[in-house]
């Protein structure tokens, strides 16, 4: 499943050609930005001129040869963030028709170049980021409200690159594949507003704040929409997406001797409800057969959502699932299963998800541990730890959202 997502196999295809008379300027932002960039640097052509900016999450650096590097801040921006969008739009000024920017976007972008739009806090934009994440909020909905809080998103950064052509290289992070939402589309052109941004706060009940609510009422932050002229003669091209994961895992179980049935690429909703939904159909499967028959793997993707009051405790969504999936499993004896983040980073888990076995409940027993309250308490990865049940990768320099594979035996 990684070499279906791993950059230097699958980005040097889609390169351009160098420009003729002008210069490369590369912009990368994401979680595979610095793997993004290595593949640039190892396919560029040698004496063809190069230069530009890449901003990953901290801990996630790679050796560049060309390029600058830079780090900041995930889930929530920084004062790195803010900076790292300085430099991202600084790098494209002056550029002339004959120059090319290619743009590098991966998941984990709209924190990491985080410019506050004329007049906003980089405060406000925090506690947003902040209320939408423990609301639950869908990766759709908090990307909208980013472009309209930014300086650089929603095809910002493609307009301080104007005259010059720009070609955008995506990996797709977002259930649906829309590049546009894919670290909040800083070269592609806006389909939302103003008007839209607001209606996402509404519904989460989350106040936007009188500078937010101003510049809103007024269109004051408006993106540039698809059809915006200045935009016109750029291209993009979607690399890789969960699909491209789920098959190739698909592959390898067939591979190990097992059916291997995708369930969906693009789940959404509360982690929660999705583990009791796949709990409910693995044990169909388990002791029904049907609607596959045993033994197989079933495998999905997608983005769940972790609703929260209060403060909560260490986990993540996958970690979330997980646990939610053992309880809801009872210690079946048949059903194993994984949930982690292709990114091999799962919110505040320090790991990249976890996984849980027929004797999951068993063992908490005897270690007087309360899943279910540590799942009430969203502490999910600290339960999961004193089972030993965490999955620990480190930073994957990829990422096409989360994965989940449930083992069914005979």
């Amino acid at each position: 499943m990684r070499e279906a997502a791993d950059p230097a196999r699958i980005l040097p295809p889609h390169l351009p050609e160098p420009p003729e008379r002008g210069r490369t300027v590369v912009v990368g932002v994401g979680k595979a930005a610095a793997a993004m960039a290595r593949a640039v640097e190892a396919h560029w052509p040698a004496d063809a001129r190069l230069s530009g900016v890449v901003v990953v999450p901290e801990g996630s650096a790679l050796p560049l040869a060309r390029l600058r590097l830079l780090q900041a801040s995930h889930p929530v921006p920084d004062a790195r963030s803010e900076a790292a969008g300085r430099a991202l739009l600084a790098a494209v000024q002056g550029l002339g028709p004959d120059d090319l920017v290619l743009a590098l976007v991966s998941g984990g972008g709209s924190a990491l170049c985080a410019l506050p739009a004329e007049g906003l806090a980089l405060a406000d934009k925090q506690r947003l980021t902040r209320e939408l994440l423990a609301r639950g909020a869908t990766i759709g909905e908090i990307n909208t409200v980013r472009r309209h809080l930014s300086a650089i998103k929603g095809g910002r950064l493609a307009l301080a690159a104007h005259p010059a052509r720009v070609h955008s290289l995506i990996l797709s992070d977002v259930p649906g594949n829309d590049p546009a939402l894919v670290a909040s589309g800083p070269t592609l052109g806006d389909p939302s507003t103003c008007a839209d941004a607001a209606t996402v706060l509404a519904r989460h009940a989350i106040e936007p704040g009188p500078t937010v609510a101003a510049a809103w009422a007024d269109a004051r932050w408006e993106s540039p929409p698809p059809g915006d002229p200045r935009l016109a003669g750029h291209t993009h091209q979607l690399i890789g997406s969960a699909w491209d994961g789920l098959q190739a895992a698909a592959r390898a179980a067939q591979a190990a001797g097992w059916r291997a049935h995708i369930l969906a690429e693009a789940m959404e909703g509360e982690a929660r409800d999705q583990a009791l939904a796949h709990a409910a159909i693995a044990r169909t499967v388990a002791e029904r057969g049907t609607p596959f028959a045993p033994p197989c793997v079933l495998l999905s993707g997608g983005e769940p959502t972790v609703t929260w009051q209060g403060t909560p405790g260490r986990g993540g969504r996958n970690t979330e699932f997980a646990l939610a999936l053992a309880l809801a499993l009872g210690g079946h004896p048949r059903i194993h299963a994984l949930a982690a983040g292709t990114d091999g980073l799962d919110g505040a888990a320090r790991a990249a998800g976890a996984w849980v076995a027929p004797d999951t409940l068993a063992r908490a027993r005897a270690q007087g541990l309360d899943l279910r309250a540590a799942l009430a308490a969203h502490d999910s990865a600290t339960a999961l730890d004193a089972l030993g049940q965490l999955v620990h990768t480190g930073p994957t320099h990829t990422n096409i959202n989360d994965f989940r594979a449930l083992v069914i035996t005979g």
